[in-house]
């Protein structure tokens, strides 16, 4: 009876410490908090006049003092990408379905790397097919002028509304004044409008490689919360 108790035990205490496990990386792992998309108004658009909302997204070259940056799981992670850039105020972005949406993008960083596909450098998606880039209608820039880019896609088939968008995201000059986060002080700025179908969630990456390690494309391109997340369009 006693071996039986203390094997029954024993089967318990390790579920016990399997189930703990898996709560532990589920919580490690969880998607940040939801950054909505917000409706001002309406706007006219091809499709006729729809409902506007817009969001803001910052990109940094690095976490600092001033901005803390995703969180990290372990001393290791944190000291691997200390000095990776990320999007901001978090990763996990919802919008609105059949909705005009304008995301503005503040870049903070300076060069870095190279793109690798030109197709990235390019405008893809957009309400018009331009964004504005401090002020200015293009369609595309030069891959010297890239570095970093704003890619939304599906997930490996999807039975969904097909959904895809590309923004190339400028760089700041060299000689650019940087303040002492290492932040640019008078930022890249981009504005994007493009229009929301039905309700879908689809993912979104930066296909810059900005990283490290596997072709510059590891470190904070392959971590949750960093360089990539979730882009889901929700009925309103």
């Amino acid at each position: 009876m006693k071996r039986f108790l203390i094997t029954v035990l024993t089967v318990v205490v390790g579920v016990g410490i399997v189930a703990g496990i898996g709560a532990f990386s589920w919580w490690n792992e969880r998607e940040p908090p939801a950054l909505k998309a917000l409706v001002f108004g309406t706007m006219d658009t091809p499709q006729g006049e729809l409902p506007h909302a817009t969001l803001e997204l910052a990109i940094y070259p690095n976490p600092s003092d001033k901005v803390a940056g995703p969180r990290t799981t372990s001393s290791f992670e944190e000291n691997l990408l200390s000095e990776q850039p990320f999007y901001w105020p978090s990763s996990s972005i919802q919008v609105p379905a059949n909705t005009a949406v304008t995301i503005t993008f503040l870049q903070y960083g300076g060069p870095m790397g190279q793109l690798y596909n030109d197709y990235f450098s390019e405008v893809h998606g957009s309400m018009d097919g331009t964004m504005l880039w401090n002020g200015k209608s293009v369609s595309k820039m030069k891959s010297t002028e890239v570095t970093h880019t704003f890619t939304v896609h599906d997930y490996p088939q999807s039975n969904q509304p097909n959904f895809f968008l590309n923004v190339p995201l400028p760089i700041n000059d060299a000689k650019a004044k940087m303040d002492k986060a290492g932040y640019a002080e008078d930022p890249q700025k981009v504005e994007f409008t493009f229009i929301t179908g039905d309700p879908g969630k689809y993912v979104w990456n930066c296909q810059f490689p900005c990283g490290d390690m596997y072709q510059e494309f590891g470190g904070a391109m392959q971590t949750r919360g960093w360089m990539g997340g979730t882009f889901e369009v929700v009925a309103s």
